[in-house]
């Protein structure tokens, strides 16, 4: 049986996520640290959501958190599921720490069976590092699962971790996702074509979109990225179908997938040093052949003049990427 979800997916503009001062009272309940939430988690929760924001939590399925000064949920599954759910929690991250060599399919699926019985739909991501391949058998547990072990701010980081995430794409549906871990997007470590190309890699994978930057401090360039609506749309497609790597050749790669209303969104990505024409052909995105498509630039927000019949070309600058929409002219 599925757990409930709130959407799709959770965008980073829905959710605020607690990780830390929360401590287990002696009755085994969590309890807030009064000096940093004096009215209580209730009370934010009730602010977050008049301000239309939904509110995540972080917990452990090991007796502690990964950092070893909170307490886990291990053991304490339908105390803390209820307790989630009395506070108006509406996502829970559940890491994979101090678990005591338990196998990860004997834990996580307890804590599934208990915010299934609170009766309050909260979003359930697994964060088990894909060391288990959670893709495998995450669907029936939770709403998303990691795939990949932690991301950091480099562009090294962020394609390999696209790239472990890809060959899970066949697991990815409406209702449960493969996670490549959080965005980098607007933290520093990258350039801004670099985190166009994060941001369109996870958006047409149709992974969970959480921004791990300062959303108080965001600068324009970032914003640009992450309130991309068009980009978004791909992600948030009704469809629910993880794109592909349709074509590689050297340092360039045509990624595909198939939206709602007979389209198709394309990724041209260059992973090279130089400037170089990228082609995506009709046979290798699921187009029939001989078909005219009109394009959408979806960085560019504009639509093509040309129409396509049978392949589309653009030159992609080094560590770049052109994503489009291509539709049928009937």
């Amino acid at each position: 049986m599925k757990i409930p979800s709130n959407k799709q997916l959770m965008l980073w503009s829905q959710l605020v996520l607690l990780s830390s001062d929360i401590t287990m009272s002696t009755l085994g309940f969590l309890v807030p640290k009064k000096s940093t939430f004096p009215s209580g988690i209730k009370a934010l929760a009730d602010f977050v959501h008049s301000k239309g924001l939904k509110l995540g939590i972080y917990s452990d399925a090991g007796h502690l958190t990964c950092s070893k000064k909170m307490p886990g949920s291990l053991g304490h599954e339908e105390q803390d599921a209820e307790t989630f759910a009395s506070w108006g929690i509406d996502y829970l991250k559940y890491d994979n720490c101090n678990n005591g060599g338990i196998k990860p399919t004997n834990r996580y699926p307890v804590m599934t069976k208990a915010l299934m019985s609170t009766g309050r739909p909260i979003f359930f991501s697994l964060c088990e590092w894909g060391d288990m391949h959670p893709a495998l058998w995450g669907y029936n547990v939770g709403n998303s699962w990691r795939t990949t072990n932690d991301i950091s701010d480099t562009w090294e980081s962020m394609v390999s971790r696209a790239d472990q995430n890809e060959v899970y794409a066949d697991f990815a549906r409406p209702g449960g996702w493969n996670d490549p871990d959080m965005l980098e997007v607007g933290n520093g470590g990258m350039t801004k074509d670099e985190y166009i190309v994060h941001f369109s890699i996870w958006a047409i994978s149709k992974a969970p979109l959480l921004i791990g930057c300062d959303v108080r401090n965001v600068s324009k360039d970032t914003m640009e990225i992450i309130a991309n609506k068009e980009v978004i749309a791909v992600n948030q497609d009704k469809l629910g179908v993880q794109a592909k790597k349709v074509r590689m050749e050297g340092d360039w790669e045509v990624w595909a997938g198939p939206l709602s209303h007979y389209r198709v969104a394309v990724l041209l990505l260059n992973r090279g040093s130089w400037r170089t024409p990228i082609t995506a052909h009709w046979d290798d995105i699921g187009i029939p052949p001989g078909t005219t498509v009109k394009a959408r630039d979806l960085w560019e927000h504009k639509n093509m003049k040309t129409r396509f019949v049978g392949n589309l070309t653009a030159a992609v600058d080094s560590h770049a990427c052109k994503m489009y929409i291509l539709k049928p002219v009937f």
